[in-house]
């Protein structure tokens, strides 16, 4: 049998039915109708037309529907017939409110799930590079060298990219791609170069006057701009990181002064692997990392005055906290492997490595900021890129090198 028809003259809908009126038939759920959840109402079919002279609906009910559930269905429509009045501006205001609650609500959920997932990110990721780091500086030697010439590579690779982004080049003329390819190679090679002749002054003065001759040669108008941020490249990239270098494989001086190295397993290099420039590389380090860490958790629980405006997110605050537990490490390491031998050189071994923590991180934000990205790169997940990593480790090399061989009677020993 065909279903029967029902006809409304008038439809009462509760909000979010519509939202706007229009002359083309629409489809309603049934629920609109207030008819309950009855899982054979699932079974009606609803059809309401909108006109200019009012609404007028239809519902398709199957027999067997109506006569069972004949008093739900007569009483839903009695309720829809009633003259009770709807103000559209009352149930638009109530749509914008409620849609606007639930987008506000939905976007908390998702940005507090991301930065749960960022976190786990770096959490993960981060303990997976301290140990590698750690068992490659424990190393020395080739293996220490080459996977920091890998590094320069792929953080040399992010700065000219910077350089060619949007943000900067929009002000002045970048390197062409085969210098800033060229020098990303000879930025890999300094540190290579710095472990087997011991010094890469030579080195750096002769690519740098080949860089400016393919400069001045190209095809086109050169630009001053292209010979300052490449030749800065080349500085900041390639030779700072060779300090690293010279302090962990060039230091050579034996520094067994503790029950740790008199116990070191002949399997593991035994005592003569513990030299000043193994013990001084582990030490800076790990006050970079103090600084770090406590400069965050300082700067989360107490800052309130803004650093520079150049990384907005540090303050002093989070400075001094960095400072305080740069220091403390430093004195701890120092106690632990007797190196320096003094405390005032371990304190003052700290404070250099927390100033030249901070302003390479805050030089990095600065390229960063002109550039108009967050991170160098994305190569490693909830950190960025390598530079965003070892921005604080860049100006330090070549301070703790200089401080250890220059300031430091016998080295600290």
């Amino acid at each position: 049998m065909a279903p029967q028809i029902v006809e409304l003259n008038r439809i009462a809908l509760i909000p979010l039915t519509l939202t706007s009126l229009c002359s083309c038939p629409a489809r309603v759920n049934l629920r609109h109708l207030e008819l309950g959840a009855q899982p054979n109402f699932r079974k009606l079919s609803f059809k309401l037309e909108v006109g200019a002279q009012g609404a007028r609906g239809q519902i398709s009910v199957p027999n067997g529907v109506l006569v069972k559930h004949r008093r739900r269905v007569i009483s839903a429509m009695a309720r829809a017939e009633q003259p009770e009045q709807i103000d559209d501006s009352e149930i638009t205001n109530e749509e914008v409110q409620r849609d606007t609650q639930l987008s506000a609500e939905s976007e908390m959920d998702s940005e507090h799930r991301q930065k749960t997932s960022q976190l786990k990110k770096r959490v993960i990721f981060g303990l997976v590079i301290g140990v590698s780091v750690g068992g490659v500086v424990l190393a020395g030697g080739w293996v220490f060298t080459v996977a920091l010439a890998a590094a320069v590579f792929v953080g040399s690779r992010e700065y000219f990219e910077l350089v060619r982004s949007r943000g900067i080049a929009s002000g002045m003329t970048p390197p062409p791609r085969y210098v800033s390819r060229a020098c990303s190679a000879i930025c890999a090679l300094m540190p290579l170069l710095t472990l087997y002749y011991g010094n890469i002054d030579m080195t750096v003065t002769s690519a740098a006057f080949f860089v400016a001759m393919a400069l001045l040669l190209q095809r086109g108008n050169p630009r001053f701009a292209q010979l300052s941020t490449t030749m800065f490249g080349l500085f900041y990239c390639g030779y700072l990181p060779c300090f690293w270098v010279k302090l962990r494989c060039g230091l050579a001086v034996p520094a067994l002064n503790t029950r740790l190295v008199e116990s070191w397993p002949l399997l593991l290099g035994g005592q003569t692997m513990w030299t000043v420039g193994l013990v001084a590389t582990l030490i800076s380090i790990s006050s970079i990392i103090a600084a770090d860490t406590f400069a965050f958790i300082g700067g989360k629980a107490f800052g309130r005055t803004p650093l520079t405006i150049v990384s907005p997110k540090k303050t002093w605050e989070g400075a001094v906290a960095g400072l305080g537990g740069c220091i403390a490490i430093s004195v701890l390491l120092a106690k632990i492997l007797c190196w320096p031998t003094s405390i005032p050189s371990a304190i003052a071994f700290g404070i250099l490595n927390f100033f030249g923590s901070l302003f390479g991180d805050l030089t990095e934000s600065m390229i960063k900021r002109d550039a108009g990205v967050k991170d160098s790169g994305s190569l490693i997940p909830g950190h960025g890129g390598i530079l965003d990593r070892v921005d604080s480790y860049i100006f330090t090399g070549a301070l703790a090198h200089s401080f250890v061989k220059t300031f430091l009677p016998l080295y600290g020993v």
